[in-house]
């Protein structure tokens, strides 16, 4: 069984729209929805705005139903030239450019406990995923997505992230949910389509062109659950 997890509706009713024999469960007050997607059976929840909410999530679904991989979807903000409005970025690692014990000596970014700045994707479910974004004609990359609790909306804050954590892409969930999986051993891909440049009018794009950008993103899902079958 394969979590689905996006932070919000946009990103997630596109997915429950065409699974079968669907049930519901609210867990924390999450919503959870057990189906198939074609014969692959599935779990989709939105998980909320956030760290906290994505790991809440990421845990639920891991404990409370046994799921063999996470797949976090959504859209997130363009920090590479290559990627434009609507692009994906396939994530081969994750980050949290948030996480800053640095006064006490430690490089930004670690993860306090495991010792690690980056959290490595699944490579056999990544390669799948930027295969099924060739199959239905996205432009994708593969790379590294960077994950506070910010909307980045700032030329200076978006070219920090990227001198520190090279990153490709800047979001809210898929670093924490990246850090709940591999504590748990559990394989996990955090798959975002661009809805924004995170620039200083990062909150004009956001809200003309999330909608599209989070389509191509389930476009992407399915085509790779078709190849789970």
């Amino acid at each position: 069984m394969i979590g689905i997890i996006g932070a919000m509706k946009i990103e997630i009713d596109g997915l429950k729209e065409i699974m079968t024999d669907k049930v519901t469960e609210t867990i924390s007050g999450v919503e959870y929805c057990r189906g198939k997607i074609h014969s692959c059976e599935v779990v989709v929840a939105v998980c909320g705005i956030g760290k906290v909410f994505a790991a809440v999530c990421a845990e639920a679904m891991i404990i409370k139903y046994g799921v063999t991989a996470v797949i976090n979807t959504g859209v997130g903000g363009s920090l590479s030239e290559e990627l434009k409005i609507g692009d994906i970025l396939v994530a081969e690692k994750v980050c949290q450019h948030d996480m800053d014990t640095s006064p006490i000596g430690d490089p930004k970014g670690l993860l306090s406990g495991i010792n690690k700045i980056y959290l490595t994707c699944d490579e056999k479910y990544a390669t799948l995923l930027a295969e099924a974004a060739g199959r239905a004609g996205v432009t994708y990359k593969r790379g590294t997505v960077a994950t506070g609790d910010q909307f980045v909306n700032s030329a200076e804050v978006k070219d920090r992230i990227v001198s520190e954590f090279k990153a490709d892409v800047c979001e809210m969930e898929g670093g924490s949910i990246g850090h709940v999986c591999y504590v748990n051993n559990t394989p996990f891909v955090v798959v975002r389509a661009v809805s924004d440049d995170a620039s200083g009018k990062s909150h004009m794009d956001y809200g003309e062109f999330a909608p599209m950008a989070a389509k191509n993103s389930i476009k992407v899902i399915e085509e790779f659950v078709k190849k789970l079958d």
